[in-house]
C-alpha cells in the first residue's frame, strides 16, 4: 500500500513555528464520544480509494522493522482527487475529513481569522512519563478583524501569505548546504531528538438504534454489539458488497461469532433469512435527514468536529510544528478489499488504546487517551519516523501514522527516491547491456532474471511478491504464471493479470526476440498453473540490482521510466508558442504517457458523457454569445464584413431550437438566482437582527428578470441585437477575442477529458514524475505552478523549487 495514502493531510490549517527548548503538547478536548458514528459511513480503510501505485512504502520505516513487512504495509485511509485536475485552477475547500486537495484561496486568509493554538511546554519527567494534563490552548496571533474589502484587507492578505512562508522549515536548503560541504554521506540512524504528539483518534463508541432486524419474517432483539455488527451488512445492502456471495458468505459467518458471545442473541443459521430492511431503511432516513439540515446545523456540527480534532493536527519535531497525515484509528466495520479479495465481508474489529503503541521522546508527556484504558507500549525509537502503530485483525497487517506529505521526513525521502531513480540514469546503458548478454546465458536461473529485468525495465512491471491463499490473487513480474501472457508469433506478447490493489494490466507488445523465444521456453518448461520465473525471486532479483548500484531495486526502475518518459514527452510536445490552455493539454499528454505506463487504470465515470455534454453546451453558449456581439459589431460598422470575413461566418452548432431552449433556461436561471440572494440576504439581517428586506425587493428584481425575457423574445424574432449606448468597434474586437479564447479553452479541456476518461493522471504525479521536471517546464514555459500541481502537492514538493531553471532530469 502507499505511503503517500498515510501521508495525506486531513487539514491544510498553517500552523505556527514553535521556538520551545523542551517538548510541547496541544491541551486535550476529551469530548472522544461527542460524535453519535453512522453505521452507513463506517467503512474500512481498503474501501477507500487509495493512491494505488506508490512503491515507496517502507522509506520511512527503520531497516530493523522492514525484515518483516514484506507482506506487511502500513496502510492508511486516502483521497485520490487530483486525477481530474481541471485546465482552469480549481479551488476545493478544506475540511476536517481526509481529502488530497486543499484551498487553493488559503493564503488569503486574514491572519486574525486563522486563531491558531500554539503548543504549551510541559514538565520533564525524567524518571516515570506522566500523563499529559489539559491546558488553555494559546493564540499564536492577536485577532484583528478585518471583513473582506476593507483598507486593510489586503494588507492583511499579504501578511498570512507571508507568516505562512516564514513558517516553512526550509530543510531542502541545509540539504543543500550539507551536500556542497561534500558530506554526502546519508545517515539515517537518529531521525529526531525531540517528538510529542497527541496520539490517535479514536473512533466514537457505538450507540444502539433499537430498530431489530427480522429472521424468519420476526422482529428479533440483539445485544448492542451484535446490533452494531448486523448496522454494518444492512448500510451496505443496496451495494455490490452487500450483494456479492463471498461478502455475504464472511459477513455471516463473523455476524455468527458475535451473536455466539452472548446468551441474550437468538441462534441464526441461515442467511437466507435474515432480513436486514428495516434497518437500512432507518439509515435511509438518516440520510434524508441530514441533507435536510440547515445551514447553521451543519457549521455547528463541523465546528465541533474540527474542536475535537485540532490537538492531534500537528507534532512537535525538534522544536517546530509539522503537520500530521491521518491521525485516526479505523473505525470497525466490514472489510471490502479491492478486486476479488477473499476475505472480503469479514468484521473488521474495533482498536482500543490497549493495541497501540506510540513513538514518543523520552521526555515527552505520554497524551492522555480513552478513559479506564492506557497505551499498549511506548517506544522511544529515533530512527522511526511513525508516530503511532498498531495491527488491524483482517491481514494481520500493521498500520502507521505518518507526518504529513509535506512534512520535511516525507519530503527527504522524496527527494532520496527521486535522486536515486537520476542516479540510475548514469548506470541505465551498463545495466540494458549486461542483461542483453545474460538472455543467452546457459543457466535457467540467470536467463530468467534477464527476462524478468528486461520487463521491468521496457515495460515498467512491478516486481511482484508470492501471495497466501488468503490473500488477492494478483501479481508483477517475479510471480507472473502460464496463463498470464499469450505467445503470438512472430514477437508479440499478450499480457493479461490483476496488478496491484486488482488493477487488470492488460497489453500487447512487440518484444525483441529473444525475450519471445525466452518466454516460450519458460512456458514449455513450467506448464500451466505454475509461475513463469519459478528459479527466481524479488528479494534475488534486488539484491542482483544492488550490485549495480548502491539502493537499486526494481521500484527504482519505475521511478526512473516515469520520470525520463514524463522529461522526454514534455521536450517533444510543448510549444513555447502555445497559450496557457494548449501548454497545460501538453503537459497532461505527457502526464498520460506516464500513466499508460505505469498502468495507472480507472474505470470511465458514469456522469462521463452527461459532463461531456455540459461541456459542449458550454461552448454553444459562448459562441452564441460571439454571435451576439458580431451583430452589434456589424451594426456599428458594417464594412467589418468585408475586412474581416471571418467574423461573418455563421456559428456551428446553433440552431433557433437551441437558442430558445437556452433562453428560457437563462431567464429561469436568473430568477431562481435572484430568489436565493433574497433569501440569503434575509437570513443574514435575521441573524443580525435587523430589519428585513421588503417584499417589494424581490418583485423589482423579478421585474427586470422579466423585461430581460422580453429582451431575448424580441432578439429571436428580428434577428437584430440592440447596441449598447457606450459601445465602440475596438470594445467589441477585444470582447470577440476574448470569447474566442474562452472557446478554444473549452475545447481543449473537452478534449483533455475525454482522452483521460481512463485513465488517472494524479498517481504518477504525485508519487512517479520526479517534481522537479515539473517546475523546470512551468518555469521555461510560464505556465503557474497551481495550473499543474494543486496546492497540497505545491506545498508537498517545496523542495524542488531550488532548481536551476534549465534543470532536466
Amino acid at each position: 500500500m502507499s505511503d503517500s495514502e498515510d501521508d495525506i493531510p486531513l487539514s491544510q490549517r498553517n500552523g505556527t513555528m514553535l521556538k520551545t527548548k523542551g517538548p510541547t503538547l496541544l491541551s486535550d478536548p476529551r469530548a472522544i464520544n461527542d460524535i453519535t458514528p453512522d453505521p452507513s459511513q463506517a467503512r474500512s480503510s481498503s474501501t477507500i480509494p487509495e493512491d494505488d501505485d506508490s512503491d515507496d512504502d517502507d522509506d520511512d520505516i527503520p531497516l530493523s522493522q522492514r525484515k518483516d513487512l514484506k507482506n506487511k504495509r502500513p496502510t492508511a485511509e486516502s483521497d485520490d482527487d487530483d486525477d481530474d485536475i481541471p485546465l482552469a485552477k480549481r479551488q476545493a475547500a478544506s475540511k476536517p475529513a481526509i481529502k488530497e486537495e486543499s484551498s487553493d484561496d488559503e493564503d488569503d486568509i486574514p491572519l486574525a481569522r486563522k486563531q491558531k493554538k500554539q503548543l504549551n511546554k510541559q514538565p520533564k519527567a525524567p524518571k516515570a512519563p506522566k500523563v499529559a494534563q489539559p491546558k488553555a490552548l494559546k493564540r499564536a496571533v492577536p485577532a484583528v478583524k478585518s471583513e473582506p474589502g476593507t483598507p486593510n484587507s489586503k494588507k492583511l492578505k499579504m501578511e498570512a501569505k507571508a507568516a505562512e512562508e516564514a513558517e516553512v522549515y526550509r530543510w531542502w536548503e541545509q540539504e543543500m548546504e550539507r551536500r556542497a560541504g561534500d558530506n554526502d554521506q546519508d545517515d539515517d540512524s537518529v531521525r529526531w531528538t525531540e517528538l510529542a504528539h497527541y496520539g490517535v483518534l479514536f473512533p466514537p463508541e457505538y450507540v444502539p438504534h433499537g430498530i431489530p432486524m427480522k429472521y424468519d419474517g420476526k422482529p428479533i432483539k440483539l445485544t448492542p454489539e451484535a446490533e452494531e455488527v448486523a448496522s454494518f451488512f444492512a448500510a451496505l445492502l443496496e451495494t455490490d458488497h452487500g450483494k456479492n456471495p463471498t461478502f455475504q458468505k464472511n459477513f455471516f459467518n463473523d455476524f455468527q461469532k458475535v451473536l455466539a458471545q452472548s446468551p441474550k442473541n437468538p441462534k441464526l443459521t441461515s442467511f437466507e433469512k435474515c432480513d436486514f430492511r428495516p434497518m437500512w431503511e432507518k439509515f435511509e432516513m438518516d440520510k434524508e435527514r441530514k441533507k435536510q439540515m440547515t445551514k447553521e446545523e451543519k457549521l455547528k456540527i463541523k465546528e465541533e468536529r474540527s474542536k475535537l480534532e485540532e490537538p492531534f493536527l500537528f507534532a512537535t519535531v525538534d522544536g517546530r510544528k509539522e503537520q500530521i497525515g491521518n491521525f485516526r484509528i479505523e473505525p470497525p466495520g466490514l472489510f471490502r478489499g479491492r478486486g476479488d479479495h477473499p476475505k472480503t465481508g469479514r468484521l473488521k474489529l474495533r482498536v482500543y488504546p490497549e493495541q497501540v503503541t506510540l513513538n514518543l521522546a523520552k521526555e515527552s508527556p505520554i497524551p492522555p487517551t480513552l478513559p479506564g484504558h492506557k497505551w499498549g507500549k511506548i517506544v522511544h525509537d529515533q530512527q522511526a519516523t511513525w508516530l503511532a502503530t498498531w495491527k488491524e485483525n483482517i491481514n494481520d497487517t500493521s498500520k502507521y501514522v505518518f507526518l504529513a506529505a509535506n512534512s520535511s521526513w516525507k519530503g527527504q525521502s522524496d527527494m532520496k527516491k527521486f535522486d536515486k531513480a537520476r542516479e540510475l540514469k548514469g548506470h541505465v546503458d551498463k545495466i540494458r547491456a549486461n542483461y542483453t548478454n545474460d538472455l543467452k546465458d546457459k543457466l535457467t536461473e540467470t536467463r530468467q532474471r534477464a527476462t524478468a529485468m528486461y520487463l521491468i525495465d521496457r515495460l515498467a512491471l512491478r516486481a511482484g511478491n508470492e501471495k497466501g491463499d488468503e490473500e488477492a490473487d494478483t501479481v508483477g513480474c517475479c510471480s507472473l504464471r502460464y496463463e498470464h501472457i499469450t505467445l503470438e508469433h512472430p514477437n508479440t506478447v499478450h499480457f493479461d493479470f490483476l496488478g496491484k490493489d486488482s488493477i487488470r494490466y492488460e497489453n500487447s507488445v512487440q518484444v525483441d526476440h529473444q525475450i519471445f523465444k525466452n518466454l516460450k521456453l519458460f512456458q514449455k518448461q513450467v506448464g500451466p498453473g505454475n509461475a513463469i520465473f519459478d528459479r527466481l525471486t524479488t528479494t534475488g532479483l534486488n539484491k542482483h540490482l544492488n550490485s549495480y548500484m548502491p539502493g537499486l531495486s526494481a521500484k527504482v526502475f519505475r521511478t526512473y521510466n516515469a520520470s525520463f518518459t514524463c522529461q522526454q514527452q514534455l521536450d517533444k510536445l510543448t510549444n513555447a508558442d502555445d497559450s496557457i490552455p494548449d501548454k497545460i493539454l501538453s503537459f497532461n499528454r505527457a502526464n498520460r504517457e506516464v500513466a499508460v505506463l505505469c498502468n495507472h487504470q480507472r474505470a470511465a465515470s458514469k456522469s462521463h458523457g452527461q459532463q461531456m455534454l455540459k461541456i459542449a453546451d458550454r461552448i454553444r453558449a459562448i459562441k452564441y454569445q460571439r454571435r451576439k456581439l458580431r451583430k452589434q459589431l456589424f451594426a456599428l460598422d458594417s464594412s467589418i464584413k468585408k475586412k474581416r470575413p471571418e467574423l461573418a461566418e455563421d456559428e456551428s452548432d446553433l440552431d433557433d431550437e437551441w437558442i430558445e431552449a437556452y433562453d428560457i433556461e437563462t431567464i429561469e436561471k436568473e430568477r431562481e438566482k435572484a430568489k436565493t440572494r433574497f433569501d440569503k440576504q434575509n437570513d443574514k439581517l435575521k441573524a443580525e437582527g435587523t430589519a428585513l428586506q421588503p417584499e417589494s425587493e424581490l418583485q423589482e428584481k423579478l421585474k427586470k428578470v422579466d423585461q430581460l425575457k422580453v429582451q431575448l423574445d424580441k432578439e429571436r424574432k428580428t434577428g437584430k441585437v440592440e447596441v449598447p449606448s457606450n459601445m465602440t468597434v475596438e470594445k467589441l474586437l477585444a470582447k470577440i477575442e476574448k470569447l474566442n479564447e474562452r472557446i478554444n479553452a473549452t475545447k481543449i479541456q473537452a478534449t483533455d477529458k475525454e482522452e483521460n476518461k481512463e485513465i488517472s493522471l494524479g498517481t504518477s504525479k504525485m508519487n512517479y514524475i520526479d517534481p522537479r521536471i515539473i517546475v523546470a517546464w512551468c518555469r521555461s514555459y510560464q505556465v503557474p505552478m497551481e495550473k499543474v500541481y494543486s496546492k497540497t502537492l505545491v506545498n508537498k514538493f517545496r523542495w524542488a523549487e531550488t532548481i536551476p531553471d534549465d534543470w532536466k532530469f
